[in-house]
């Protein structure tokens, strides 16, 4: 006999539906922490960076190169040189602490060293991004479930399928929040190292 929700044709797609929408929200946690800061110079700190390019809101990383080479330092090197300004102003705005610099064809963007307050602050962050996070998941488990009650009020699947399926949603939730809380764990550990 077949196990598991996409054995049972009614709740298929819907459960196809419900991971998909899991992995994206693991996904987005998983970039949310990539752009948080640590004591080192990361590209990934400037993703969460918008342009205003002609008229259009960009990622930055679409309109000029990014590198790290130096532990405390990013340059930024647009395609188009007078995007420099733009691109200047919009790295000070993002509210990142940084304070980049325009030499006329690069911009140097110097990472400082993290302060012991500052870094606590970024692990309260962290945190609020879990449990934000946390909620997606919860939200999407919730959706499933009521899928499955309503297949079960329309007598698509037995009450045994309901309660398989409700219980393999559960263990999907429980996997989902367990990665994103060893995500942040790591990241908590590399944000408090000096």
């Amino acid at each position: 006999m077949a196990q598991g929700i996409a054995a049972i044709p009614d709740l298929k797609e819907p459960y196809g539906h419900l991971k998909g929408r899991m992995d994206k929200a693991v996904d987005d946690f998983r970039k949310a922490m990539a752009s948080v800061r640590t004591g080192r110079a990361s590209v990934h700190m400037l993703d969460g960076v918008q342009i205003d390019y002609y008229g259009t809101h960009m990622p930055l990383n679409q309109i000029a190169q990014v590198h790290a080479p130096e532990a405390q330092l990013i340059t930024v090197q647009p395609f188009d040189p007078s995007s420099l300004p733009t691109i200047e102003k919009a790295i000070r705005g993002a509210d990142l602490g940084l304070n980049p610099m325009n030499d006329g064809k690069i911009i140097r963007v110097p990472v400082p060293a993290l302060t012991e307050e500052r870094r606590r602050e970024m692990v309260k962050h962290l945190h609020k991004v879990l449990e934000d996070h946390r909620t997606a998941v919860r939200n999407i488990r919730r959706d499933g479930n009521e899928a499955i009650k309503k297949a079960l009020k329309d007598k698509k699947i037995t009450e045994d399928e309901s309660k398989r399926s409700t219980d393999e949603i559960q263990k999907l939730t429980d996997a989902e929040i367990k990665k994103m809380e060893e995500m942040c764990a790591a990241k908590e550990k590399e944000v408090m190292e000096i």
